[in-house]
């Protein structure tokens, strides 16, 4: 395997691993905001408010998009593995 091939076997990783968690990252990120904008309006600063509907939310949305997420991911493992015969040479 020459340095090149991987880098670009890297690169590709790296790649759909962020594309895998950007959506359940984003998530989470968003719902935290609006969290935190109501309790600094409301001056409520409960633990378990911030919790409860990130996981909710996260969970929701792996549920939504369970089928692109599995599709993906077997898409790039049959990727990497058509790749392994040049990995030898």
């Amino acid at each position: 395997m020459n340095p090149e091939f991987a880098v670009e076997l890297l690169k590709n990783m790296m790649f759909q691993a962020v594309t895998v968690a950007a959506p359940i990252l984003l998530t989470g990120m968003v719902i935290g905001l609006g969290i935190s904008l109501f309790q600094a309006v409301t001056s409520i600063h409960e633990q378990t408010l911030t919790f409860v509907p990130k996981a909710l939310g996260v969970v929701g949305l792996l549920i939504v998009i369970l089928p692109w997420l599995v599709r993906t991911l077997s898409e790039y493992a049959v990727a990497v593995i058509e790749k392994m015969p040049q990995m030898v040479h």
